[in-house]
């Protein structure tokens, strides 16, 4: 037996022995045995090794005393350690009834508790059906109510997060099934805490009910607004167009007035001339009357001194009354003259009066047109507010589109036959109509500019955008499109041409400006910059004073720039040049120093090539002293690299390569629109630095507008619709509702990308 337990390692090593481990010599002393006959006396497994081994040694051979006494001790102390080991039995026979007995009742209760956690776990799948089942009618009805999808994104990983707990519950459970009875009460708390927010969901997807029916009600009263303004403006139009009529028939006759009234004032003229030549014959005759008649009195005196000159006082006499007839003829002529005078005057006067009220009545239709026009504006204004609305309860990508105009050397006449602009009231200003193949691709978008318009029409539209970020919203505008379609034009201008600055220069001189302005309202900004670009998949600082850390043969930057998103929604650059900044001045000294470091080279298809994404950041920081208030916004300016297609732009070796990642990263952008736009669960957003940079800006609560750049001439007209087409795609991405970044306290000196 004692053989099989130490074989079977059932010794309990080690145990205490009261002889110390020692020998058994046959004189050692036996072991105590107070208490008992034998005592509390345990033995290890060499203490049993060493008592079977022993070999009794004697004084003397014939010494039978002695061999007895030794004998007599070496058997107590064998039944000693043979009585123990029975003892050592029992208890283990003991034990192991317990054991059993434990065992039993153990199994029964995880078989009670297997029953209890399949019943809560079928309670818990029952709770999860009903949940899904209410997230289903929760995304119906979010999918209906899309004015207000900040709340239902809210709702929706509210319920998510429901969902993701109740099955971390559910597997925490099945985990624990072989678990003590303590566990099981940790499951029903977890039940209890899964039913209050079923609830609280309950409750919360009655007052997002309440809440999306209020918004469509506000939504159909600001469609109805805008329908009525709608109205109006075509109402004005008309008007416009009728007063115009009016207008052109007035001043015609006008001219017809005017020509008459000359035409009279000559006649008029032409009278009195000829009335001042004939009163001056009438005085000549008068004269020649006179004078005749002293004549004749004194040849009448004479007469009768000589008769021999009656001959001639008769010729005399003759002449006189033939003088007389025409002196009446003169008259007579003088009177109706003078008449033809008075009803030239009258005639005159009248077409006077009729000029007179011709006039004030052109000068009322200035006034009712020039209302009128006041009136278009307004409605415009309103309309576009009221789009704005919309487009930012909606979380929109507003897009913009704009045609370049033709170069010296492309073909006049193409643009007219690849691109034109709908005249209809709803499309006027939005839309656009491309021709490929004989077939019309029709377009909308936020707005439209033909290639008239001008560096200041375009910021006009966007000054408002602009205003945003000194409000405190994160505000991206990128510009998009072929390479040679104008994005760098757009966005930078032309140097050296003040009325040609681009967006960036007239955007910094406006946030410049207003926060002069602002500053009698007790607010006040801190401004930083910062300018990067992304050259073959590779962050480049532009401000950097360190050219080796700008650029290098191989096109690799030494610095490692890691882009790092926190949990504010913010991007941080790791190791990115930020400097202050205090007037436009000093921003335009580090636009020319960003211009001079970023890549650029000459293709096939455009002598100036951009060969990088360039994206400018503004970071605001401002602070009312009266009021307290902190805002924080963000400005990002981004210049795209233009896409192409290898068989024009004739790229080899390094332009080769950089045309490749361009494309690379644009097709990346195009996969992250995609899934945008189908809401996908994953966006890839990593899969280049380049979407990783815009994460906040096309995934976050931003105000993104983007400008699609297209050439006109018919060449480009491939190019031109699959940018029309992905700039539709983007205009019906939906990003979430722009949130204001107030009452922070101010951030570490670092600038984000939004």
């Amino acid at each position: 037996m004692v053989g099989a337990m130490a074989n079977n390692g059932r010794i309990r090593s080690p145990f205490p022995v009261t002889n110390g481990s020692k020998d058994l010599t046959p004189n050692s002393a036996p072991a105590s045995t107070t208490g008992s006959e034998y005592g509390p006396v345990e033995f290890t497994r060499e203490d049993v090794e060493t008592l079977l081994n022993e070999r009794i040694k004697y004084k003397s051979k014939f010494n039978y005393k002695e061999r007895c006494e030794n004998m007599m001790d070496y058997i107590k102390r064998l039944r000693l350690c043979i009585r123990w080991f029975q003892e050592l039995e029992l208890d283990y026979a003991f034990e192991q009834e317990k054991l059993k007995n434990a065992l039993e009742l153990n199994e029964k209760h995880c078989t009670d508790m297997e029953v209890s956690l399949k019943n809560k776990e079928e309670e818990l799948n029952m709770i999860i059906e009903e949940l899904r089942k209410n997230f289903e009618s929760v995304q119906v009805q979010l999918a209906r109510e899309q004015t207000e999808k900040l709340a239902a994104n809210d709702s929706l990983g509210k319920e998510k997060e429901a969902r993701i707990s109740v099955e971390k519950a559910e597997a925490g459970l099945t985990e624990e099934l072989g678990k003590a009875q303590g566990d099981l009460q940790t499951a029903n708390q977890r039940i209890q805490s899964v039913n209050d927010m079923y609830k609280l969901l309950q409750e919360y997807n009655s007052s997002l009910q309440l809440y999306n029916s209020k918004l469509q009600g506000d939504l159909d009263e600001a469609h109805e607004t805008i329908k009525r303004g709608e109205k109006e403006r075509t109402a004005i139009i008309e008007n416009i167009g009728n007063l115009k009529g009016q207008f052109s028939a007035l001043q015609d006759q006008l001219a017809a007035s005017k020509a008459s009234q000359e035409d009279i004032m000559k006649q008029k003229g032409e009278l009195v001339n000829e009335i001042s030549s004939l009163k001056v014959e009438l005085q000549q005759v008068k004269d020649d009357r006179d004078r005749h008649l002293v004549e004749v009195k004194t040849l009448q005196t004479e007469a009768t001194k000589y008769n021999d000159f009656k001959d001639a006082i008769t010729e005399l006499e003759t002449t006189c009354s033939s003088q007389s007839t025409q002196i009446r003829q003169l008259q007579d002529r003088l009177v109706s003259s003078e008449r033809r005078l008075q009803v030239s005057d009258l005639s005159t006067f009248e077409k006077m009066n009729e000029y007179e009220d011709q006039k004030q009545s052109i000068i009322d239709l200035k006034s009712r047109v020039e209302e009128a026009e006041l009136k278009l504006v307004e409605g415009e204004k309103l309309r576009k507010k009221l789009h704005n609305t919309i487009l930012e309860l909606k979380g929109n990508i507003r897009v913009f589109c704009r045609v370049r105009p033709l170069l010296p050397g492309e073909n006049n006449g193409d643009e007219g036959k690849t691109i034109s602009y709908p005249t209809s009231l709803e499309a006027l200003g939005r839309g656009i109509d491309l021709m490929q193949n004989a077939q019309k691709h029709a377009f909308t978008f936020d707005k439209v500019f033909a290639p008239t318009a001008s560096q200041e029409d375009v910021f006009t539209e966007i000054s408002q955008l602009v205003q945003s970020a000194l409000d405190g919203y994160k505000v991206c505008i990128f510009a998009y499109g072929q390479t040679g379609s104008g994005k760098t034009y757009t966005m930078m201008g032309r140097p050296g041409n003040p009325e040609e600055k681009g967006l960036i220069p007239r955007c910094l001189e406006q946030i410049f400006e207003t926060r002069q302005s602002l500053r009698s309202q007790g607010w006040k900004y801190e401004l930083q910059v910062s300018m990067l670009e992304i050259y073959n998949e590779t962050i480049r600082d532009l401000l950097s004073t360190n050219k080796e850390a700008v650029r290098t043969d191989n096109g690799v930057s030494p610095q490692k720039h890691a882009i790092k998103h926190d949990a504010s929604g913010n991007t941080h650059v790791a190791e990115l040049t930020i400097l202050d900044v205090k007037s436009s001045r000093e921003v335009s000294f580090l636009l020319d120093h960003a211009a001079r470091n970023r890549s650029v080279g000459k293709t096939q298809m455009n002598e100036q090539s951009s060969r990088s994404h360039f994206v400018f950041t503004l970071r605001i920081s401002g602070v009312n002293e009266s009021t307290e208030q902190q805002v924080q916004g963000v400005l990002n300016l981004i210049d795209l690299a233009g896409s192409e297609r290898l068989s024009k732009s004739g790229s080899t070796g390094d332009r080769l390569k950089e045309t490749q990642a361009i494309n690379k990263s644009l097709s990346s952008l195009g996969d992250v629109i995609f899934a945008l736009a189908k809401k996908e669960d994953h966006v890839p957003f990593r899969n280049s630095k380049l979407t990783y940079l815009l994460q906040p800006c096309l995934g976050g609560d931003a105000k993104t507008l983007m400008f699609v750049n297209i050439a006109p001439e018919s060449s480009s007209t491939g190019e031109s619709l699959c940018s029309l087409r992905f700039a539709a795609r983007v205009n019906a991405c939906e990003i979430g509702t722009p949130r204001r970044q107030t009452n922070i306290k101010p951030l570490e000196n670092r600038l984000s990308l939004g």
